[in-house]
């Protein structure tokens, strides 16, 4: 098939890229060629900005048209309405990448279907919910067959790990040399990371899938975890100590640091767990890549790369541990203490 990526190099559609390429297919990459491709192979590539709508439009017109286009950096619906725009009569099917963060959190009831309540709380969800109405719209309206994949948390080689504060490799170095780390909440809440290997099979076998056209799917991990699992396996996986946990609350977090932690309160400490077998059933979806094998494939990655800062660059970090730890040992004591008299 002639295949276009808009992205093509960011974590996700750099393993989707390698696939297209394995398999055969004719590959286009559109991007502004700030990211270094990590690809074998040859594919063509077309420089550009998708936000100069106008250009970007024209470029499209002469470049395709593709049998199928896959859109890896559509996040606002301006940019969504430029899309339609271009590819009107000109796709033979645009899957468009969405997020599990367009759904409503907390959810009624586990785990989360593709026909789940989609009001988000976060910008990046409502927008991605925005666009995944204009694209649908577009499919139901002719203009071309639209597939829409939703992507929970996706790790691997060439990004980072997630963690309370954000995704910042201070934290790998912390946990390597014992430093206390930092969980929201009680570390309870259930989440899943999916490789990017397994994520990017699902664009794979979706892109001139029939049975896809008009629908939504998940690809997300299957290995149900608690926060504290997360750190304890990972910690197992890449040689490092038992995590020295320090619970704090989500709330009291993004008081603390919003800047870092605001993700952590509109998106970590929800349980998100999700129902696959809808992709399992069309896209031969399934998860081959264990959080313990693939954690440490992105430790190594990181490590090899010389990308893991020094835990101490982010001080600010072991204050928040101190005075969480001084102060709720202090209130322990004088509560213990009123609870006597």
């Amino acid at each position: 098939m002639n295949i276009l990526i808009i992205g093509g190099t960011g974590l996700i559609s750099t393993s989707i890229s390698r696939q297209l390429i394995e398999a055969g297919h004719n590959l286009t990459l559109f991007n502004r060629g700030q990211t270094e491709p990590r690809l074998p192979g040859d594919y063509h590539w077309i420089k550009g900005d998708r936000n100069d709508f106008a250009a970007f439009e024209e470029k499209m017109a002469q470049a395709g048209p593709f049998d199928c286009v896959i859109d890896m950096a559509c996040f606002k619906p301006d940019q969504a309405q430029s899309t339609i725009r271009a590819f009107t009569g000109r796709a033979g099917q645009y899957i468009f990448c969405s997020t599990v963060d367009a759904y409503t959190k907390p959810p009624a009831t586990y785990p989360i279907s593709e026909s789940h309540a989609r009001v988000a709380i976060s910008d990046y969800g409502r927008d991605k919910a925005k666009c995944e109405d204009l694209f649908l719209e577009a499919h139901q309206a002719g203009h071309f067959p639209v597939t829409i994949l939703r992507p929970a948390s996706t790790y691997g080689e060439g990004g980072n790990i997630i963690h309370t504060f954000g995704w910042e490799t201070y934290f790998l170095d912390r946990l390597r040399k014992g430093k206390p780390v930092i969980v929201h909440g009680d570390g309870e809440a259930l989440w899943v990371s999916c490789h990017i290997d397994d994520v990017a099979r699902g664009f794979v076998n979706a892109a001139g899938n029939q049975a896809a056209l008009g629908k939504a799917y998940h690809l997300t991990g299957e290995e149900w975890q608690t926060w504290n699992q997360y750190h304890e396996r990972l910690a197992d996986a890449i040689g490092a100590p038992k995590p020295d946990i320090v619970h704090i609350p989500s709330d009291l977090l993004v008081r603390i640091a919003p800047e870092h932690t605001m993700v952590t309160y509109l998106n970590f400490q929800y349980t998100n767990i999700f129902d696959n077998s809808a992709a399992k059933r069309d896209l031969d979806f399934k998860v081959t890549v264990g959080w313990h094998e693939g954690s440490k494939r992105t430790y190594d990655w990181l490590e090899a790369h010389d990308r893991i800062e020094n835990w101490q660059s982010y001080p600010f970090y072991d204050q928040v541990v101190e005075h969480y730890r001084q102060q709720t040992t202090e209130m322990v004591i004088q509560l213990a203490d009123m609870n006597k008299r």
